[in-house]
């Protein structure tokens, strides 16, 4: 069963100015269609012990999936290292993290030249201060992503949930079928928000339709934990990201070098709901090791099917 499911399209601007730093968040109104298949579910996800090492050596047979408490047969699955990357990079770019720019912008530089595979991975990079801003398409060429995150310069409010709901929404989620590439997003931001249209429900829900898992690093290096802090804790938790919280402006390229090395050490399952419901609500899905309590198991929470 394939259902149309009508979303918005980003908004097209007219005049030199807006042509150079075009918006993201779209008007309300103009349309675009987006073809999903309801008919199986993809989970992509990560195995580690206590310790935060990675488990690479599991089955099919190893795992039990179940949604809204019925077990689930899993029909394909696969230990993912070379799945194509769909990547959102976006980098708050308000007042508040003016003291540390230069360093965020270097390691997240590093992260970008060391991850991406020519003709295969493709990034965009996504500013986000009093608007949200798409400053690169999506692209493989990872000088002239650098290049963007290099000219990026602080100031403003933050508008951290209308970014992440166009980063998923109008580019992550573009390449079918979904479970052929791996969507992910790396936010770096101190997680406040005081300027996006969308909620963070709304945000984390467009996240959950594109099937992108969030990475979040903190920018907030105080030791005393924020609303922020919370925020980026929950959508990598609902999502099976990680979230990462350096305490010096130094640990930010480990930070980096944590997320691309869980990128490259993944599991994907796919099945069929069942009973199958195209009813536009959120379906609680959980993924276990069967009999082994000492793996932990990161994966999104569940999945918002469509509505006939």
């Amino acid at each position: 069963m394939k259902i149309i499911v009508a979303t918005l399209l980003l908004l097209c601007l007219a005049g030199p100015q807006a042509a150079q730093k075009p918006p993201v968040v779209p008007e309300a109104g103009e349309q675009a269609r987006i073809v999903l298949d309801v008919t199986r579910v993809n989970i992509l996800f990560t195995v580690t012990d206590r310790k935060g090492r990675f488990i690479t050596d599991l089955v099919k047979d190893d795992f039990q999936v179940t949604e809204s408490k019925k077990q689930q047969n899993i029909l394909e699955f696969t230990a993912e290292s070379d799945l194509p990357l769909r990547l959102g990079v976006l980098i708050d770019t308000s007042n508040s993290v003016r003291d540390r720019f230069k360093f965020q912008q270097a390691a997240a530089i590093e992260f970008i030249h060391s991850l991406l595979r020519p003709r295969a991975d493709k990034a965009i990079v996504v500013s986000f201060d009093t608007t949200a801003e798409l400053v690169m398409d999506l692209s493989d060429d990872s000088e002239k992503l650098a290049k963007a995150v290099r000219e990026l310069h602080p100031g403003g409010g933050t508008s951290l949930y209308d970014a992440i709901f166009f980063a998923c929404r109008d580019k992550l989620m573009q390449d079918q079928p979904r479970h052929k590439f791996r969507r992910a997003m790396v936010i770096l931001s101190d997680g406040e928000d005081n300027q996006s249209r969308y909620t963070r429900d709304q945000a984390l829900e467009m996240a959950q339709k594109a099937d992108v898992v969030i990475y979040t690093i903190s920018t907030n290096i105080s030791r005393i934990p924020t609303d922020g802090d919370k925020v980026l804790k929950y959508f990598a938790a609902e999502t099976g990201g990680l979230a990462l919280f350096p305490f010096k402006v130094e640990d930010l390229a480990q930070s980096f070098e944590n997320i691309s090395n869980e990128l490259r050490h993944q599991y994907n399952l796919l099945y069929r709901p069942e009973p199958l419901r195209a009813d536009g609500l959120f379906h609680p899905v959980d993924v276990r090791v069967k009999g082994r309590k000492e793996l932990v198991v990161r994966a999104r929470s569940g999945y918002y099917a469509p509505r006939m």
